[in-house]
């Protein structure tokens, strides 16, 4: 059972607090980006929600972000406070944002949950994990920045490699700034789907329950 709230000032309980980042760029031009897919990630697990009709999106200045906030009450245990963050920090900088909201609910970092794309996955390919280093994504090397043992979440999303010489690093930046072709599309609404509910196992069993179902093989 989930509610939705709207999100306060507040200092809750944080054994019982999951952040949830979406990392991506701010602006029309990004939206439909490949390196916006944790975006429309954390977007589609908020649009799951029936009782969801507009959106709940706040653009809040103190943490440099859009901000949702639900309550997640599991089946077994407590409820859970969940926050939903969209950085506005443009994805090289996203760590900035991430440490902000962090610091003032004082959650851990095996509290917070890091959605995004990934070039060494293939398209559609879901894979979460805890730790690791950033694989060259700039989303995550920012927030390894931030938290050096790298010890939070990640929900890797794959986008696929373009066929290109390792080193032409400025075709990759073009790649993952470009749209999804046509024919990508199913295979990314699947991953959607796929996604929000391993969000929602998640948060029923904890990740590594969902892991274990969700990640492709």
């Amino acid at each position: 059972m989930v509610s939705i709230t709207v999100l306060t000032f507040a200092v809750y309980y944080t054994d019982y607090m999951i952040l949830i980042v979406g990392l991506g760029n701010p602006g029309k031009q990004y939206e439909k980006t490949r390196h916006n897919l944790g975006f429309m990630v954390l977007e589609q697990f908020l649009k799951d929600f029936e009782p969801v009709k507009d959106t709940l999106w706040q653009d809040n200045k103190k943490f440099k972000s859009d901000v949702a906030e639900l309550t997640w009450q599991p089946k077994h245990g407590e409820a859970e406070r969940v926050i939903l963050l969209k950085p506005k920090t443009f994805m090289n900088n996203s760590g900035m944002a991430v440490k902000i909201v962090s610091d003032f609910y004082k959650i851990r970092p095996d509290q917070i949950w890091v959605l995004h794309d990934d070039v060494d996955l293939r398209l559609g390919v879901l894979r979460i994990r805890s730790g690791g280093g950033s694989g060259g994504h700039r989303g995550i090397e920012s927030l390894l920045q931030v938290f050096p043992k790298g010890d939070f979440w990640r929900v890797r999303c794959g986008i696929g490699r373009p066929l290109l010489e390792p080193a032409d690093v400025k075709k990759i930046d073009d790649y993952v700034l470009g749209n999804f072709n046509h024919e990508d599309h199913a295979k990314i609404r699947e991953l959607l789907s796929r996604a929000s509910k391993a969000l929602q196992m998640g948060l029923e069993e904890g990740l590594p329950a969902s892991m274990n179902k969700f990640n492709t093989k």
